[in-house]
């Protein structure tokens, strides 16, 4: 079973993570924009080749999900790092708001259904962790989510994690890598983000007024991520707190952590076998014989 990588930004598996201790910010030494551009570059590349024999080899599927507060840079991370991949190997899928329809399920189910296949690589943008994330922030919403009677509603929270968890134990089990970012940005650069948005035409589409006022519930939402990641950080299925202030240096990290994960699994092209060989001899003779 897969086991995460080790990285500065690996939050660990023993309850211990703080919101306020993780950095918004790259390090002083970090290397600078060009630098920075320059190696997701050259982490594409491999990336690229490493999901061509991910795919062949079908044995493992990788599932990366993406959470965050509204500008901290999700699209454009998953666009940036995964701009190189084969797109027959590769989904995205971006949740918001559930139906009528989902709402008439279990809170994995709406999910579920879109897990990437062996070979493949599945991207969430925002996912199952709303659950515990918006909804534990908003609790108001649990009124749509049509829970029996006696759910244990003083716990629901804590049984959630265990779900999540246990899903995910299950998936890692059966081959699924699972990687976890939190894009962790700053309040600060958050107004800024959404000032650049107003300010210049071709983002307007991307304002909305419900994400300012989302600011509002900005500690509770430190506490809800705090608080979910501290439970469902595990080996199999680690979260990374990547600092988003910088978004050349964010990206970097995320295609690193990425690369770095498939490289630890025994990812190979398929052998062929002796009597497939004579197979092959016979058909490439078939074919030398052919007049142009």
């Amino acid at each position: 079973m897969f086991k995460a990588v080790n990285n500065p930004y690996l939050v660990p598996f023993d309850g211990t993570f703080r919101v306020k201790n993780a950095a918004t910010s790259p390090p002083s030494n970090a290397n600078g924009n060009q630098q920075c551009k320059q190696l997701l570059n050259d982490l594409v590349e491999q990336l690229d080749e490493l999901q061509r024999i991910l795919n062949a080899h079908d044995r493992h599927a990788m599932l990366l999900i993406f959470q965050g507060m509204d500008t901290a840079g999700k699209d454009g991370t998953i666009r940036a790092v995964m701009r190189g991949i084969d797109p027959a190997g590769c989904q995205v899928m971006s949740f918001k708001q559930p139906g009528h329809e989902e709402l008439d399920h279990d809170f994995l189910w709406r999910t579920t259904k879109h897990l990437p296949r062996r070979g493949s690589i599945g991207i969430f943008n925002r996912s199952y962790y709303e659950e515990v994330l918006i909804v534990r922030v908003h609790p108001d919403l649990l009124k749509n989510q049509k829970l029996p009677a006696d759910m244990d509603m003083q716990n629901i929270w804590d049984h959630r994690y265990k779900s999540i968890n246990a899903f995910e134990k299950h998936m890692a089990r059966n081959g699924t890598v699972i990687l976890k970012f939190w894009l962790n940005i700053s309040c600060k650069e958050q107004r800024w983000r959404f000032l650049s948005r107003l300010d210049e035409p071709h983002k307007h589409w991307k304002f909305s007024e419900s994400d300012v006022k989302e600011r509002g519930h900005w500690k509770s939402y430190m506490e809800a991520f705090e608080q979910a990641l501290n439970a469902t950080s595990k080996p199999w299925a680690p979260w990374y707190a990547i600092p988003a202030d910088n978004k050349g240096y964010m990206r970097f990290c995320v295609a690193d952590i990425i690369v770095k994960s498939l490289q630890t699994l025994d990812l190979h092209y398929p052998k062929v076998s002796a009597a497939d060989k004579k197979r092959f001899d016979k058909v490439r003779k078939i074919l030398q014989r052919e007049k142009d």
